[in-house]
């Protein structure tokens, strides 16, 4: 059994989204969302394979929790997960963790996932198989796959590729960001997507008295606003090491940038 949300201004507070199947019924879906200027608040929503399946329209997501094994945030929706707990659950043995697939079919859809100010961390039963079982922030569900990740905190669970492909070179080559190539992210092109613009935000979240942050974040990720992260791409600039990069002994980064199966690292000056 699952909730699914069709009419238009939804909003749920303080409340639980579950399934109970398990990972071994693989995909379970515990809320599906499709209507316009949907907002969650302080809501949690678990499962394992295919959790939240934020299907189309706009999306805000404040001070959520969402836990899970397989794509477990999915859609095509333009969804904005603002201050929420991203947990990794325990899979199967044979399966990865994958924390988004994001389906945009078309160039000029408007669809994408932003989590701003979100921490991805594992779960307590999830921690001692993370070396077998490894994490991945996102893979493309469809050809025109937009995901970010910015100003967030990363726990070491995440593999060092940041990312995977679907099946093989399926969407490689249309993806937001290409698979072969590096994009900077800077402040001008980050603020496009923070919630007052890429949902605008401003004309709908503000009366439904949910907290609500337009733009970039003061002091968020570790402290640092100036953390970017897309599909595609991971840049940190003069931060804190982020998860998934272990065992490496540079106290600074100069900048990290990450492309879909190539992981580039360079010091900075000390």
């Amino acid at each position: 059994m699952f909730t699914a949300v069709h009419g238009v201004k939804f909003m749920a507070k303080d409340i639980g989204f579950q399934n109970t199947a398990g990972a071994i019924k693989g995909q379970a879906v515990a809320l599906r969302v499709q209507g316009d200027q949907a907002i969650f608040h302080n809501c949690q929503m678990d499962a394992y394979q295919d959790t939240l399946y934020a299907h189309t329209q706009r999306q805000y997501y404040r001070d959520c929790t969402v836990s899970g094994t397989v794509d477990f945030i999915f859609g095509n929706g333009a969804a904005v997960f603002q201050n929420c707990k991203i947990i990794v659950r325990k899979p199967l043995d044979n399966q990865k963790c994958i924390v988004t697939a994001q389906g945009r079919k078309r160039a000029k859809d408007a669809s994408g996932f932003v989590l701003q100010n979100c921490i991805i961390s594992g779960a307590p039963e999830y921690l001692p198989v993370k070396a077998r079982s490894k994490t991945y922030l996102g893979r493309p569900w469809h050809e025109y796959s937009r995901t970010l990740i910015m100003q967030s905190q990363l726990d070491d669970i995440i593999a060092p590729e940041g990312w995977m492909p679907w099946n093989g070179n399926f969407a490689l080559d249309t993806l937001w960001v290409k698979w072969r190539g590096i994009q900077k992210i800077t402040a001008a092109q980050a603020q496009q997507f923070t919630t007052g613009v890429f949902l605008l935000g401003g004309d709908w979240i503000p009366n439904s008295g949910v907290p609500y942050t337009a733009g970039m974040i003061p002091g968020a990720g570790h402290g640092n606003p100036s953390t970017w992260w897309s599909q595609g791409i991971v840049r940190h600039r003069l931060g804190t090491p982020v998860g998934g990069i272990k065992n490496i002994e540079i106290r600074r980064w100069e900048s990290m940038k990450c492309t879909w199966g190539q992981l580039e690292l360079r010091r900075a000056k000390l």
